[in-house]
């Protein structure tokens, strides 16, 4: 028997904007009830930083997790403007902040994170580096959508697979693939590496 968790309101209203738009990118089973589970767990004052906001599935799965917490920031990035108006229009905590913009640009000037989830090209095909350097010690990095089974371009194939062998060889990160949905990474920063230790192992 498959227990299904239920769809909050605020997610529910980010589906039927999806709807709306057209927008086919929005984040899959069980991706959300995992992005809330996690959320939940962010140190006290946490942070939490979502690359790719779309119409706000994933915002909306974040906030569940943080419920009435007033200590933890969810902080989410969007290039396209018109999402980002529709889903900044929404009903949010005051914890919750939409940025519109290029997360490449954007990711070196919003400090460090508890957990990450990298759902857009920008922070994860390219600039993935950004990502793990904003990632706190012992923060979390969850990348979907690496099931090579999803893409036929030989170029989409060829990118997943860099960003999976980045995070494998990384020596600040413990990663591992789960082979759900549509395929999950997730990785672990360890405590930050004394400095002469990080260059040898990154030689």
């Amino acid at each position: 028997m498959t227990t299904r968790t239920a769809v909050p309101a605020r997610v529910h209203r980010a589906l039927t904007r999806a709807s709306e738009f057209g927008f086919h990118g929005a984040c899959e089973d069980p991706v959300g009830p995992l992005l809330a589970t996690l959320a939940a767990a962010v140190p006290p004052n946490g942070r939490i930083l979502e690359l790719g906001t779309g119409t706000g599935v994933g915002t909306a799965w974040l906030a569940e997790g943080l419920g009435r917490r007033d200590d933890a920031r969810l902080e989410t990035v969007e290039l396209d403007e018109s999402l980002a108006a529709a889903v900044r229009a929404d009903d949010w905590p005051a914890t919750v902040t939409i940025h519109t913009g290029d997360a490449e640009t954007l990711l070196p000037t919003l400090g460090r994170f508890d957990l990450i989830f990298a759902d857009a090209v920008a922070g994860k095909w390219t600039g993935l580096d950004l990502t793990i350097d904003a990632l706190a010690p012992g923060g979390l990095l969850l990348v979907d959508d690496m099931d090579l089974k999803r893409y036929t371009d030989p170029q989409h194939r060829a990118a997943v697979l860099r960003v999976e062998q980045t995070l494998a060889d990384d020596p600040r990160l413990i990663t591992a693939r789960i082979a759900a949905g549509t395929g999950l990474t997730i990785s672990t920063r360890r405590g930050d590496l004394p400095h002469d230790r990080r260059d040898e192992e990154t030689l």
